[in-house]
């Protein structure tokens, strides 16, 4: 199946409220369009440490393979980006470990 797309909420100085956070497909993956100002808000909502993955374009930050794989501990809410579109390319791929981990997409 494809991925699962997420769309961007737009931040703003006055404030955005986030919607409902998408829960992690660890089947399809996810994806969103990528202009270089995206930023997910990833929480994971388990007991233990859940990885995403992020599918680089090239090589990136001196990784072999095309992927950088962080973790979120139990519990916590981490913030990653943004994705620069020449590493990450125009629709940022990812992939979650578990279906624990939720995510938000906003351009920032």
């Amino acid at each position: 199946m494809p991925r699962t797309a997420i769309t961007p909420t737009q931040a703003s100085r006055a404030g955005t409220v986030l919607p409902a956070a998408t829960a992690g497909d660890a089947v399809n993956g996810h994806q969103v369009a990528n202009d270089g100002r995206i930023a997910l808000i990833v929480k994971n909502t388990g007991a233990s440490s859940r990885d995403i993955t992020f599918l680089t374009t090239r090589s990136v930050d001196g990784l072999t393979a095309p992927t950088r794989v962080e973790s979120v501990p139990a519990g916590e809410t981490q913030v990653f980006g943004p994705f620069d579109a020449n590493d990450y390319g125009t629709t940022l791929a990812f992939d979650v470990a578990h279906a624990e981990l939720t995510i938000n997409v906003v351009r920032i």
